[in-house]
């Protein structure tokens, strides 16, 4: 409600003035009444002035100070971080989830992590080391090890008074997990189940056995992907003896599908990917991210250049086939890209793999020659009655029209089918998809764009 009934700029305003009034406790009033992810984006918007940060962060109470942290850049944690004494910086943690202790951890620079990791206690200061274990980009590094475990002999009167006992600190409830003696994950009963349930009813009666978990390894692209397909709220984590050791909250899973799409969105335009929002982006470490991909981008460019030279004899004799050079690369470039972009957005949706090439290949050809034939027949009637009568140049004719239009055809059938293939190589030997989208496909589409226009035209033209 907050962001519909408060202009931010007119809230910063308001909160200046207070200062400047020294008035804490309405400010402090004006805060509490906030939502932490809106409290957080005015702190960062206040970056100007990070000396108030911390002053503002210490009106808050406990628990939405920690939830506040959770949500705000990384930029804005370390200034507070730098702020805090010791005893403040261990509440902060102390309140926080483990899977967002270890999130932060992870962007922090060595020294922040260390001074972090003094002020937590020795059990959760292992249980925070065994997460920052994992790769970066498994499930083992985006889940939590809180929460609510139940035994199969319980009664539900019993499950529902554990719940009570341990689930305060629990990130969720809703979903509680049966295990054995030895953590072994084998049923899962929803607190809606338990409650509907009579209380001499056993939790082995009531639970779903069939459990659909993921491993500590598991990528966790994937694993958020499994929140969108079984439209799950918690996901059991578990090790490779099936003992469960952690679950995945689909607040996570939808911060990781921000992050992987911001990735593939910044690699499909030849940019190096970057998590920090644009204006927190520095004009020096924009360009370090940009420079790499252009300066290939300009050398493989140049392929195309070494192509129109060895065509010099088709150029000199028939100079106005320059002028359709444009057309055919944005063509066959946009063709391209257009499937690259459709089979990368079904990789990761998991709906095709490698072993599906050649049947991918096969459809895109179809799409490609009914497109293909369809832009010919259009730039063919384009070229005699707009190019040859209305424009009256008789150099364009019906041969002429032919090769421009026969390059087209097979421009786009090219172009398609490359574009689907590279994606599904790529992610066969581990490449990631994304990095074969518009700028890579178009630099490959052009050369054979070339090649294939100039010989057609020194076939029927020249010869």
């Amino acid at each position: 409600m907050f962001a519909v009934e408060k202009n931010l700029t007119e809230l910063i305003e308001e909160i200046q003035e207070l200062l400047s009034q020294k008035n804490l406790g309405e400010i402090r009033s004006k805060l509490i009444a906030m939502n932490p992810y809106d409290i957080a984006e005015l702190f960062e918007e206040m970056d100007f002035e990070e000396d108030k940060v911390p002053l503002l962060f210490r009106l808050l109470p406990k628990e939405l100070a920690a939830e506040t942290f959770v949500e705000m850049d990384d930029d804005t944690q370390k200034v507070l971080i730098n702020s805090f004494s010791d005893s403040e910086l261990k509440e902060i943690i102390d309140e926080l989830y483990l899977d967002d202790a270890v999130g932060i951890l992870e962007e922090m620079p060595a020294n922040v992590v260390k001074r972090i990791l003094r002020q937590t206690d020795s059990e959760t200061r292992l249980i925070l080391n065994e997460l920052l274990n994992y790769p970066s980009d498994s499930a083992g590094s985006m889940m939590t090890p809180e929460f609510v475990t139940l035994r199969p002999k319980m009664t539900v009167e019993e499950a529902i008074k554990r719940i009570r006992r341990t689930g305060v600190d629990k990130e969720t409830i809703y979903t509680c997990y049966v295990t054995n003696n030895n953590k072994t994950l084998i049923g899962v009963v929803t607190i809606k189940t338990l409650i509907l349930a009579e209380d001499d009813a056993i939790v082995e009666e009531l639970m779903e056995s069939n459990v659909i978990s993921v491993r500590t390894t598991d990528d966790q692209e994937n694993v958020a992907q499994m929140f969108n397909n079984y439209n799950f709220l918690a996901l059991p984590v578990v090790d490779t003896e099936n003992r469960l050791v952690g679950i995945v909250t689909i607040d996570d899973a939808i911060d990781v599908l921000e992050e992987e799409a911001t990735e593939d969105i910044q690699k499909m335009a030849a940019i190096s990917p970057s998590d920090k929002p644009y204006f927190k982006l520095g004009i020096l470490e924009a360009f370090k991210i940009r420079t790499p991909w252009l300066l290939f981008l300009m050398i493989s460019a140049t392929f195309t250049g070494m192509i129109i030279n060895n065509a010099e004899t088709s150029l000199a004799a028939l100079p106005f086939l320059t002028a359709y050079i444009p057309m055919l690369m944005n063509t066959g470039g946009s063709a391209g890209s257009q499937a690259s972009v459709t089979i990368i957005r079904a990789i990761s949706l998991g709906e095709v793999s490698f072993f599906d090439i050649l049947k991918i290949a096969f459809k895109e050809s179809r799409i490609a020659l009914c497109c293909g034939v369809a832009l010919a027949v259009c730039n063919f009637a384009k070229m005699m009655l707009f190019d040859n009568m209305v424009m009256h140049n008789s150099s364009i004719t019906p041969m002429v029209a032919a090769v421009v239009c026969l390059t087209l055809v097979f421009n786009v059938l090219f172009a398609k089918v490359i574009g689907c293939c590279l994606p599904l190589i790529a992610k066969k030997f581990g490449a990631d998809p994304a990095v074969m989208a518009t700028p890579f496909i178009s630099t490959i589409v052009d050369a054979i764009t070339l090649t294939i226009y100039f010989t057609i035209a020194t076939v029927l033209l020249v010869n």
